[in-house]
C-alpha cells in the first residue's frame, strides 16, 4: 500500500501529461524552451477565496488563475505550521520523515541534518540549469524559507529575482506572501486598507464558524482577516502582471496555494479542516480555456515532484511526493498530517482524511486542546475566548476547543459535519471505519518513519528554547517571562506522565 510513496517516477513518464494538456515533447530540447515554474506561497489562509465560495472575497485575481487553471479541491498540508510545512514542501519529503516535525526546531546549537542524499528542490532545479530565487513579494527581498534544518542558502537560491538569470535560462521561483498575517500587525494591517482604498468588509455580513462565539473581537479579527484575503489577491495580481510584462508568462507554470489554515483556535497548529485544507491551483498558458477542477487527494509535499516532472527533471527515488499530473500514477487515497510542538509547547497529533471522514489521534489526551503558547495566547481572539469559557458563555460548539483534556481519538464524517463537531470514535456504527483508519496511520508510521514517535531529546528541546529566549530576553521581556512559565509547565507535565 504504501511502497507507492518511494516510487521512482521517470522522466518519460512526465515529459507529456495528456489531461491537462501540459506537453514539452522531445528528449533532448534544449534547456530555454522548458518551462519556467512560479510557486505563490501565502501565510496563514485557509479556503476563503471568491472560486471557493467565500461571498465577503473580492479575489478576482486567484479566481481567474481558478477559471483558466487546474483546480485542486481537495488539498492538503501534511503540517499545519510554517516551518514544518516549509521543510516538507522544499524537499517533496514528509516532515516528520526528515526530523523538521518540530516548528522552528533545530536553531539553536543542536543542528538537525537532513538525511544522506535527500536535496531541496531549488538544488536539484539548479543542478539541472536553472536559475533559482526566492523573494517576498512586498519588498522583492530574500523570501521566508524557515526550514528546521542546516542550508546554506547561497547553494539553494541564485537570488530574489529571475530577472538576473542569463539570456534563455528558464526559472524556478518562489514568491511568499504575507496573507493571513497582514491583520495581526497593525502597520501591515493598515498597508491593507490603503491597498483596498478602504474598501474593507463589511463587519455586519460576516458569519464566522459556529465553533466561535459572535463578540466584536472575535468578528473584527475575522474580518480583518477576509480582507487580508482580498488584499493578498491584489498582490498575486502585481505577480502576474510582472511576469506578463516581462514576456515570461506565455512559457511559465504558476503554482497558487497557501501553507495551512488561519491562525485561529481551531485553525493553525492543528488538524481540523480549518488548519489542513488548502488552496491549491495550477495555472499554464496550454490550459487557458480549458478549465478543469479535480478532486482526488493531494498532499502539498507533492508538489516537488510534480513541479520537476513539468521540467522534465528526474524525480528522485527518496522523495515521498508524487506528481499529481501524472496519469500513470496511482492517486492518493487518502492524505495524512501531522502536528508536532509548535514553538514551546509539546503536542503530538496525526490525522488521516480518506474518502468522507476525518480521523484524527491525540498522543496527548490528558493535555488541554488550547495549552498554553505565547504565540497563540497573543492572538486578540485568545483572551476573549479563556474569559468566556470562564464565565460560562459558550455554547457546546464553541467549548470544544476549550476543553481540559481531550479523546484519544477522533472521528468525523464530513459530508454531515463539515465542522467536526460530532466526534464519532466511541459509536459501535462506525468501529470498523474506526479501525480501518487507526490501522492505516499506524502503517504509514512504520513505512514513512515518522520520527515523532521517538519523544523529542531534552536536549534538544533546551537547545531551541535556548535560542529563542536569548532573541526576546530584550526584544520581547514580556514574551520572555511567558515563554519561561511555559517551558517549565511542559516539562512538569513531562515529569508527571501527563
Amino acid at each position: 500500500m504504501f511502497t507507492a510513496h518511494f516510487r521512482f517516477l521517470s522522466v518519460a513518464l512526465l515529459l507529456c501529461t495528456p489531461s491537462l494538456g501540459l506537453c514539452w515533447a522531445g528528449d533532448n530540447l534544449a534547456a530555454e524552451t522548458r518551462p519556467n515554474i512560479v510557486w505563490i506561497v501565502v501565510d496563514d489562509m485557509s479556503c476563503h477565496f471568491g472560486y471557493q465560495g467565500e461571498t465577503l472575497a473580492r479575489t478576482p485575481n486567484v479566481d481567474r488563475l481558478a477559471k483558466e487553471g487546474t483546480v485542486f479541491t481537495h488539498a492538503y498540508a501534511t503540517a499545519p505550521v510554517c516551518s514544518t510545512f516549509r521543510s516538507a514542501m522544499i524537499t517533496g519529503m514528509y516532515q516528520t520523515s526528515i526530523g523538521s516535525h518540530h516548528h522552528r526546531s533545530g536553531r539553536g546549537e543542536l543542528s538537525i541534518e537532513l538525511p544522506d542524499g535527500v536535496q531541496t528542490v531549488p538544488e536539484i532545479f539548479k543542478a539541472a540549469g536553472y536559475y533559482t530565487c526566492i523573494a517576498d513579494a512586498r519588498t522583492e527581498k530574500k523570501g521566508k524559507q524557515d526550514y528546521n534544518f542546516s542550508y546554506d542558502q547561497n547553494q539553494l537560491y541564485d537570488g530574489v529575482d529571475y530577472r538576473k538569470r542569463q539570456n534563455g535560462q528558464p526559472f524556478f521561483a518562489q514568491y511568499h506572501l504575507r496573507g493571513g498575517k497582514l491583520r495581526n500587525v497593525e502597520t501591515w494591517y493598515k498597508e491593507t486598507v490603503q491597498g483596498l482604498e478602504g474598501k474593507v468588509v463589511d463587519r455586519k455580513l460576516i458569519k464566522l464558524p459556529p465553533y466561535y462565539p459572535e463578540h466584536p473581537v472575535i468578528v473584527e479579527d475575522w474580518a480583518q482577516y477576509l480582507d487580508s484575503v482580498n488584499y493578498t489577491d491584489i498582490e498575486v495580481g502585481r505577480i502576474v502582471q510582472r511576469l506578463k510584462s516581462d514576456g515570461v508568462l506565455n512559457n511559465t507554470v504558476i503554482f497558487f496555494l497557501t501553507d495551512h489554515g488561519i491562525s485561529h483556535a481551531r485553525g493553525k497548529q492543528f488538524l481540523y479542516e480549518e488548519g489542513i485544507h488548502i488552496p491549491l491551483i495550477m495555472w499554464s498558458p496550454q490550459r487557458q480555456g480549458q478549465p478543469q477542477v479535480r478532486d482526488n487527494f493531494v498532499a502539498h509535499i507533492d508538489l516537488a515532484a510534480t513541479s520537476l516532472g513539468l521540467a522534465r527533471i528526474p524525480i528522485p527515488n527518496w522523495m515521498q511526493g508524487r506528481s499529481f499530473l501524472d496519469d500513470n500514477a496511482n492517486p492518493r487515497q487518502f492524505v495524512i498530517s501531522a502536528r508536532d510542538r509548535c514553538d514551546e509547547t509539546v503536542d503530538r497529533i496525526r490525522s488521516v482524511r480518506m474518502g468522507e471522514w476525518k480521523y484524527i489521534h491525540n498522543t496527548y489526551p490528558n493535555r488541554p486542546y488550547l495549552q498554553p503558547s505565547q504565540y497563540k495566547d497573543s492572538k486578540p481572539f485568545m483572551p476573549i475566548l479563556r474569559e468566556l469559557h470562564a464565565s460560562e458563555k459558550l455554547n457546546v460548539a464553541q467549548s470544544l476547543q476549550m476543553r481540559d483534556i481531550r479523546p484519544q481519538e477522533e472521528l468525523y464524517h464530513l459530508p454531515t459535519d463539515p465542522w467536526e463537531l460530532n466526534n464519532l470514535a466511541a459509536l459501535t456504527d462506525h468501529a470498523e471505519t474506526l479501525m480501518q483508519l487507526r490501522e492505516l496511520l499506524s502503517q504509514w508510521e512504520t513505512s514513512t518513519n515518522d520520527q515523532g514517535r521517538i519523544a523529542e531529546s531534552e536536549a534538544m528541546y533546551d537547545s531551541d528554547m535556548d535560542a529563542v529566549l536569548k532573541k526576546m530576553r530584550t526584544k520581547n521581556p514580556e514574551a520572555f517571562q511567558q515563554y519561561q512559565v511555559n517551558i517549565s509547565l511542559m516539562k512538569l507535565w513531562q515529569s508527571q506522565g501527563k
